[in-house]
């Protein structure tokens, strides 16, 4: 329970801020500021701006849905490492806490020189990582990370992928036309998961979500294996309506 600071302290407002600060760090997934007022006990006045001060400052970041997290100065004080390496292992540590609370490995994965690269995965002997038996630069017509990342690329970008990454049959769902291909991407809706259901690999379903910012082009994704397939849509859903923008928040 937080205490809360005395009325007459002569540090009351610094009292304030670090009860907020702990209250959206203890939130990995983001908090609203129903939730930070009822946790720290803030009249909703000094709330407001106190948030919109820490917001300034880039202590806690406003994700898509209105929840905070925390923000970039947060991140860095004290960590004694440089902007990239704190975000990076901040963005490990969601990776983490994500992989649990779905019960899948998960990954974030960009598209960077033509290329389809994972930045980032965490996973465990319980939620294992898909086995890589194909190179993912190789296999972005079948993988649901590969298919989210062309959805977010023009006809031109999708056609000079494949003209030196070229569509092969790895299992018997594997879509191997480009015209079927470029169809299912275009119809695919922006605010829907993309699935691979066993078209990378046989034993593993997959889903993704896109993190566009700018003209940055990624994806979050999870995987399971077969036998979790009836666990897929609702972690996918999961993925796209509350980590997608936490995540956004950290890897930009």
């Amino acid at each position: 329970m937080a205490l809360k600071p005395e009325p007459t302290a002569p540090f009351h407002s610094v009292q304030y801020a670090l009860r907020v600060l702990e209250t959206v760090s203890r939130h990995g997934g983001g908090v609203t500021d129903v939730q930070i007022a009822r946790e720290t006990g803030l009249p909703v006045a000094h709330l407001t701006s106190l948030l919109l001060m820490l917001r300034r400052e880039g202590y806690v970041e406003q994700v898509a849905d209105g929840a905070y997290v925390i923000g970039d100065s947060l991140v860095l004080l004290g960590s004694g490492l440089t902007r990239r390496e704190a975000l990076e292992a901040k963005l490990q540590e969601t990776l983490t806490e994500l992989r649990d609370s779905v019960g899948a490995a998960v990954y974030i994965s960009r598209y960077i020189d033509g290329e389809v690269k994972i930045t980032q995965f965490a996973d465990s002997p319980r939620t294992p990582a898909v086995n890589e038996w194909v190179d993912f630069r190789s296999a972005a017509h079948a993988s649901a990370v590969g298919k989210c990342l062309l959805t977010q690329l023009d006809q031109n970008g999708r056609r000079d992928h494949l003209s030196r990454h070229k569509i092969a049959r790895l299992t018997s769902r594997t879509i191997t036309s480009e015209q079927i291909l470029f169809s299912k991407l275009d119809s695919q809706p922006a605010t829907v998961p993309v699935l691979d259901l066993q078209e990378y690999a046989v034993g593993t379903v997959c889903a993704a979500v896109p993190l566009t910012a700018g003209s940055a082009v990624g994806c979050l994704a999870l995987s399971l294996p077969i036998e979790h397939a009836h666990r897929l849509r609702a972690a996918a859903d999961t993925l796209n309506r509350r980590a997608a923008p936490v995540v956004l928040s950290l890897a930009i």
